[in-house]
């Protein structure tokens, strides 16, 4: 069972635990609560698309929406066994068979079956296409094909506990433990009920153009959270919680979803405050257990009583360029490069109490996929050299190379963050001095997709330009954010050479020619510059008085990735 995999940590009740317990109830029949305070900000239900992956739905639904594999707080894969298990067969043929929990039934009372993964699948393979002015252009929004794209078949009966994936001839891939995962595999009946058909699998199979429109329409849109009146029955829950309703005013409730067939959550109700809450203002109503924000981003944030500890993050945190408009020409962005003063930024903004091990956190982040934590970055980081930052003579000549003169650089960012916009801040202030006028384009409804849009000409944010919690120890959406055609590739970078490198890695296994590709594959970001890194991101984790079994969790999954075994002590 899952709850095998954790490790419990206890946060000594004091004094004023009497206190905390009365302000974490709800008023509401006055059922136990925890107050959950993190930065993702709440758009779709479905993680897998394009909107739920950048606005942090993994952080925010890893307990609703349950997977075979789940982000653990070091940023791994663990096997989620009440879901079910998946297990390599032997052959030389690629082939992962799944078999999901008999005992598995969503919380709307319609069982878990193969057809939820043959969904998942066909959304994110990018084999359904419409054209479009520039190639074949995806009917269905997914974040990234990667690893989906690999797999030749689902063998499937509709309904069936039972699926196999067959991957294409020729092809392995290793990270496979990152598909299916938690906060990814939707629920299909809800839209074989949405689109009138008697199930998605025999209809994803016909061919049928005007159908397979209207599941991708659904799957692209249907799962669109709004604070207000939501339709509940369009997001029936696989895991232990399920949502009860979402208001600014009341947060995104989530209960203890009585048809969970797994261990029994022990807190019944938490409320979750997403990005726009007002974060200061719950710390000071004591409407806060658990706190997950981005280190220094909430201004006067007071957390008396709390165990605090500022970490630093799976996620990186970057400067996400667009490849139009001022930034066409690779010269501006080389040019703004050697502007931004990226030590200083780390050592103003970037440190985190304790470094993670192996020097997460140790200091400026020299590498767009490659982890400072992994054995192959010291020897992948030399593109990094030329872009120090602050190197205002070398960014004036650059610049004027590029025959551009004297352009205007906006950075969005989902605000408020006092943090980012201190990082916009100082990046005005230096690269000023080498003829480049920085703006500070953050606003509280801001997304990446305003990159694309032409709004903005950099976005400030996280692994994959999440605003909050992001990343995972495989880097798969770290890769994925720059390959071409990904929904999560916002600045539109397009490089065959980069495509064909991530291709293989994912399945190399030679250390040696691995350490070759990623290298090869860090010096061409260095000369394209699609983004510039900056730093892991630091992450504030806290636990209130009274809570026990909080585990900080600084990836994608966030600190409530085992928010289903947090107790408030009384």
């Amino acid at each position: 069972m899952r709850r095998s995999t954790i490790r419990l940590i206890t946060v000594l009740a004091t004094a004023a635990v009497t206190t905390s317990v009365v302000a974490g109830c709800s008023t509401k029949n006055q059922v136990p609560s925890i107050g959950y305070a993190v930065d993702a900000a709440v758009a779709s239900y479905n993680g897998a698309s394009t909107l739920g992956a950048s606005s942090g739905a993994a952080a925010v639904f890893g307990r609703v929406l349950t997977g075979f594999f789940y982000t653990g707080p070091d940023g791994q894969q663990v096997a989620d066994t009440d879901v079910g298990t998946a297990k390599e067969v032997p052959g030389e043929t690629q082939t992962v068979q799944y078999r999901l929990n008999p005992d598995g039934v969503y919380s709307d009372g319609v069982k878990t079956s193969c057809d939820d993964l043959v969904l998942a699948w066909s959304a994110r393979s990018g084999k359904f296409t419409r054209p479009g002015d520039r190639g074949p252009v995806s009917l269905f929004d997914a974040a990234s094909t990667v690893g989906y794209d690999e797999i030749e078949r689902i063998d499937c009966q509709p309904g069936s506990k039972d699926a196999t994936v067959v991957f294409r001839p020729g092809k392995h891939y290793l990270p496979w433990r990152t598909l299916f995962t938690a906060a990814e595999v939707m629920p299909a009946h809800v839209v074989a009920q949405a689109v009138g058909v008697p199930n998605v699998v025999n209809a994803l199979q016909t061919g049928d153009g005007a159908v397979i429109g209207r599941i991708a329409d659904f799957w692209n849109s249907g799962w669109t959270v709004k604070a207000g009146a939501l339709d509940l029955t369009k997001f029936p829950s696989s895991g232990p919680y399920r949502i009860e309703s979402f208001s600014a005013k009341d947060g995104l409730v989530l209960v203890a979803n009585e048809k969970w067939w797994g261990d029994a959550p022990e807190t019944k109700r938490i409320v979750v405050w997403p990005k726009g809450t007002d974060f200061a203002a719950k710390a000071k109503e004591n409407a806060l257990g658990v706190v997950d924000l981005g280190a220094g981003s909430v201004a006067d944030l007071k957390l008396d009583g709390f165990d605090e500890q500022t970490v630093a993050s799976r996620s990186a945190e970057q400067l996400v360029l667009a490849t139009g408009g001022v930034f066409s020409r690779v010269e501006v962005r080389r040019a703004f490069a050697q502007c931004v003063p990226r030590q200083a930024l780390f050592d103003t903004l970037g440190k985190a109490g304790e470094p993670a091990p192996h020097g997460l956190g140790a200091g400026v982040l020299n590498a767009h996929v490659v982890q400072q934590d992994s054995l192959y970055y010291p020897a992948v980081i030399g593109g990094a050299d030329r872009y120090r930052g602050a190197d205002i003579p070398a960014a004036t000549a650059t610049l004027a190379s590029s025959g551009t003169a004297q352009p205007t650089v906006r950075i969005g960012y989902q605000g408020p963050d006092a943090r980012r916009a201190q990082t916009v801040s100082m990046i005005a202030e230096t690269c000023r001095g080498a003829g480049i006028t920085v703006v500070d384009a953050g606003s509280p409804d801001f997304t990446p997709v305003k990159l694309p849009e032409g709004a903005v000409d950099a976005v400030l944010g996280g692994t994959g330009a999440v605003p909050g919690p992001a990343g995972a120890s495989e880097g798969v959406v770290a890769f994925a954010a720059l390959r071409a055609g990904s929904g999560l590739d916002f600045g539109g970078f397009a490089n065959g050479r980069y495509d064909a490198i991530t291709d293989q890695l994912a399945g190399e296994a030679n250390s040696t020619a691995t350490l070759n590709l990623l290298t090869e594959a860090e010096n061409l970001l260095w000369a394209q510059l699609p983004s510039i890194p900056l730093f892991a991101t630091p992450r504030l984790i806290a636990f209130g008085n009274g809570m026990q079994n909080g585990i900080a969790g600084p990836t994608q999954a966030g600190t409530g990735w085992n928010m289903d075994r947090w107790v408030l002590q009384r």
